[in-house]
Parts: C-alpha cells; structure tokens; sequence
C-alpha cells in the first residue's frame, strides 16, 4: 500500500512533517541538490521521534522530491528531467 503526502490536517506526524519539508522544497528554502536536516535536527527542531523524522524523509525518497544516500543523509533531488544530484561523497573524492 502507498501512502501519499495528504494535507496539514493529517494526524499522522510523519505526513505533516513530510508537508512541511515539501513546502520548503517547492519554495526554494531546499534548493535541488542541497542536503535535508538531519534526522536529529528534524527531531529537535519538531519533536518528533526519530522514526516519525526517517518515516517522512522516506516518504518525500517514494515521492521522487529526496534522494537517499547511504552514510551522508537526503539530499533535494532536480526538477524531472534535470540530472539527479551527484553523490556528495563522490564529489569529495573528486576534489581530494
């Protein structure tokens, strides 16, 4: 079963927490490419459990609007048609 982002009215955490991440992707405050807070920041700054925080940055990874990578966190991914983010750490390794 799917679950898709519903709306601010949602009791579930991790959907109005994935709301508001998406919120700030649309309006330019995660620009494509750029790392999401950690899961420890979103857990601070919301408080919310750590799951509930995983949960919705999966959510957003099902979505296609983050891009998971293993080790290094979320990053925001392109507009569709754009090239997907580099993997940051590929990038250090480039510059090294």
């Amino acid at each position: 079963m799917s679950v898709s982002i519903g709306d601010e009215t949602d009791p579930r955490a991790y959907i109005r927490l994935a709301l508001a991440l998406k919120r700030q992707i649309e309006e330019g405050q995660l620009p494509a490419g750029s790392p999401t807070p950690s899961i420890t920041t979103l857990t601070q700054d919301h408080g919310h459990a750590r799951q509930t925080c995983a949960k919705a940055l999966r959510l957003l990874v099902d979505e296609g609007l983050l891009i998971r990578y293993p080790g290094l966190g979320y990053y925001v991914a392109g507009n569709p048609g754009d090239p997907a983010p580099q993997n940051p750490a590929k990038s250090a390794e480039d510059g090294a």
